[in-house]
């Protein structure tokens, strides 16, 4: 009885291991987003972080204009690098679930 929860408490260690060893991976993963004119330009991490924004100098003459391709460009891409991090974490969550009858949610 011990020994199979001395074996599960090590399978939990080890999926925590790995959930950290992707979050930082995550950190180094980049996605791009250009907006649909190519004026506006954007990169994130998929841990969700800034890297560079690149503009047009077309879009510094009206500030209103800017603010809204900041705001479309950045959410798409937060949204995306959303989408690799959840599929990133979730992975890992399926792989380090043990064999328990009747928890298969992950599979």
């Amino acid at each position: 009885m011990f020994g199979d929860m001395m074996g599960l408490m090590g399978k939990l260690q080890e999926a925590k291991a790995k959930a950290e060893e992707t979050k930082e991976r995550l950190k180094t993963v980049l996605i791009d987003e250009v907006s649909s004119d190519q004026l506006l330009k954007t990169t994130v991490t998929a841990s969700g972080r800034i890297k560079e924004i690149s503009l047009d100098e077309a879009l510094l003459e009206d500030k209103e204009q800017l603010e809204d391709y900041l705001v479309l460009t950045l959410n798409k891409a937060l949204e995306k690098a959303q989408g690799i991090h959840d599929t990133e974490m979730a992975a890992v969550a399926k792989e380090g679930m043990p064999n328990i009858p009747g928890m298969d949610m992950f599979k």
